[in-house]
C-alpha cells in the first residue's frame, strides 16, 4: 500500500491533533488534581523521611536538628507551590519583558488577545513533557537525598555537618525552584523561559559549590568524597542534558513563542 503526499500529510495532521488533545487532557488532569498530588507527596515524603530516620545510625536521641531537615525537604516544595499558585493566579496577564533575550528566528509581535486566540496558545503539546519533568524533579531529588544522607543527632564530625547542610540546602532550594517554574509554565507566565534557564544555572552552580565547600572540609573520608563526586557529576550531567534538550525548544518553538512571548513567525 502506498500513500500520496496529501494522504501522508492528512495522517500526520490527524495524529498531531490527537496528540495535542491527549496532552491537553493530561494537563487539565494535572491542574485539577494538584491538591491531591500535593497531599500524596506529603504522605509519601513523610513516610520516606520516617524510614530514613529509623534506619540511620543515630548516636544520640533525636532532637529538633534531626527532624528539621526533613520538615524542610517535605514542606518547602509544598509551600513554594502554594505561594506560586497565588503569585501566578493571573500569570498570563503579566506584562511582557521590555528586552528580548530570545533573538533566534524571525518573529512578529502580536497582542495578548491575538495570542490567546492562536491555535498553538497554551501549555500543552510537547510542553506537557517539560512540565511533568519539572514536577518529577521534586520526588527524584528527595529520594536521592534520603538515599545518600543519613539522619544526624548529637556530636558529629565537621565534614559530615557541612555535607549534611549543603545537601539539605540543595534539595530544599532546587525542589522549591522547580516547583515555582512548574506553576509559572502552567499559568503561562511570560517570564517562564527565563526563569527556567536561571534555575538551570543555579542548579549547576549548587553542584559545583557543594563539591568545592565539602571537598575543602578537613577529615572528609576518601570513599565519601568519591561517592559525592559521582552524585554531583550525575546531577550536573542531568541538568546539561535538560539544557541541550529543552533550550532549543524554549527558543524556537512556535507554541512557546505564542504562549509566553506573544509573537508569531514573521
Amino acid at each position: 500500500m502506498t500513500f500520496t503526499s496529501t494522504e501522508a500529510r492528512t495522517t500526520y495532521l490527524s495524529l498531531q491533533r490527537r496528540l495535542r488533545a491527549k496532552s491537553g487532557a493530561l494537563l487539565l488532569k494535572i491542574e485539577d488534581r494538584l491538591p491531591r498530588i500535593m497531599t500524596f507527596w506529603f504522605m509519601l515524603a513523610m513516610a520516606g523521611c520516617a524510614v530514613r530516620i529509623a534506619s540511620s545510625p543515630l548516636h544520640a536521641a533525636p532532637d529538633a536538628s534531626t527532624f528539621l531537615p526533613y520538615v524542610l525537604v517535605v514542606g518547602a516544595p509544598l509551600l513554594s507551590m502554594g505561594l506560586a499558585l497565588i503569585w501566578f493566579r493571573d500569570g498570563h496577564l503579566l506584562p511582557q519583558p521590555t528586552t528580548r533575550l530570545a533573538i533566534a528566528g524571525k518573529w512578529r509581535s502580536i497582542s495578548r488577545t491575538e495570542a490567546e486566540r492562536h491555535r498553538l496558545y497554551g501549555s500543552c503539546g510537547i510542553m506537557v513533557s517539560l512540565l511533568v519533568g519539572m514536577l518529577l524533579n521534586v520526588p527524584v531529588r528527595a529520594l536521592e537525598y534520603l538515599a545518600s544522607i543519613p539522619a544526624l543527632s548529637g556530636t558529629i564530625p565537621a565534614w559530615l555537618s557541612t555535607l549534611h547542610f549543603m545537601m539539605t540546602l540543595d534539595v530544599v532550594l532546587l525542589t522549591s525552584l522547580y516547583t515555582i517554574a512548574f506553576v509559572a509554565a502552567l499559568r503561562r507566565v511570560p517570564l517562564f523561559p527565563r526563569l527556567l534557564v536561571a534555575i538551570w544555572a543555579i542548579d549547576i552552580t549548587m553542584q559545583l559549590g557543594i563539591a568545592r565547600v565539602v571537598a575543602g572540609t578537613e577529615g572528609l573520608p576518601g570513599p565519601v568524597a568519591d561517592a559525592l563526586h559521582t552524585l554531583l557529576d550525575g546531577n550536573v550531567k542531568k541538568v546539561l542534558i535538560s539544557v541541550c534538550l529543552w533550550l532549543p525548544y524554549l527558543l524556537l518553538s512556535k507554541r512557546v513563542n505564542v504562549t509566553f512571548r506573544h509573537r508569531v513567525e514573521a
